[in-house]
């Protein structure tokens, strides 16, 4: 590790050209890394590049510089990212619905229907119809996971420690050696179904804490919905993410 030493501290990103696009790649040195190899975050859009302990970062900058091609054709084909802002189609439980901003700065944020399909209603100044439908969002998800958690805690016998509802990116749901469960408020942009398995494959954790055929077993005895809702997550996951 004496080369590491020397070479002084990396920068946290390098910048890469490829026809006239400047597109930013985050570095990150790994020890147990046995290669260098590029990913593109299809929740963020972050390009990161993860390097071995002593590979230079010469060599770091050319092989990314040649792979400029790649990361430019997989941003391209992320989706395009919908901002929550008057107008803008979202899905609420797997249901399109447009931002529909009303007169007044007053009033709750609301799920009202319309002639030409059903809109969330949000009554604010325009800077903070962002915050205010994403505060909406999560109080939906809330509200939908505790009503699941409920009944799931029934079928196996187990109640959590604790519900944590958050922006996660790797995970749409865990559950802790502690029984604590956390979930992503972004299932409620799914189909019903999708939250439902999600609740139900986190609170079997509570009795197994594991992927053994056993704990599969559990899941597929509470939960009807198992293979639909991981076709769904499969096709249409990372989806969810473009909101916000």
């Amino acid at each position: 590790m004496r080369l590491a030493l020397l070479r002084g501290p990396d920068p946290d990103h390098l910048d890469v050209v490829h026809e006239g696009e400047t597109f930013r790649v985050a570095l990150r040195r790994r020890p147990t890394a046995r290669r260098l190899t590029l990913r593109v975050s299809s929740a963020t859009g972050e390009v990161v590049m993860t390097l071995p302990a002593r590979t230079s970062l010469a060599v770091a900058r050319t092989f990314a510089i040649g792979h400029g091609g790649w990361i430019a054709m997989r941003l391209a084909r992320l989706p395009e990212r919908v901002a929550f802002e008057a107008g803008a189609i979202l899905p609420l439980r797997g249901v399109p619905h447009r931002i529909a901003h009303r007169a007044g700065t007053g009033g709750l944020t609301r799920v009202e229907p319309n002639p030409d399909g059903p809109s969330i209603s949000v009554a604010c100044e325009e800077p903070h119809i962002a915050r205010r439908i994403g505060d909406f969002l999560e109080r939906e998800a809330r509200r939908d996971l505790t009503a699941a958690v409920k009944t799931y805690a029934a079928a196996i016998g187990r109640t959590p420690t604790r519900i944590t509802v958050r922006d996660t990116r790797s995970r749409w749901g865990s559950c802790t050696a502690q029984g604590a469960l956390n979930f992503s408020w972004r299932l409620i942009l799914a189909p019903p179904v999708v939250l439902d398995y999600l609740v139900a494959h986190e609170m079997a954790h509570l009795r197994e804490m594991n992927h053994s055929p056993r704990f599969w077993d559990l899941v597929g005895s509470i939960c009807p919905n198992v293979d639909e809702a991981e076709r769904w997550l499969k096709r249409n996951g990372s989806s969810l993410h473009r909101y916000g």
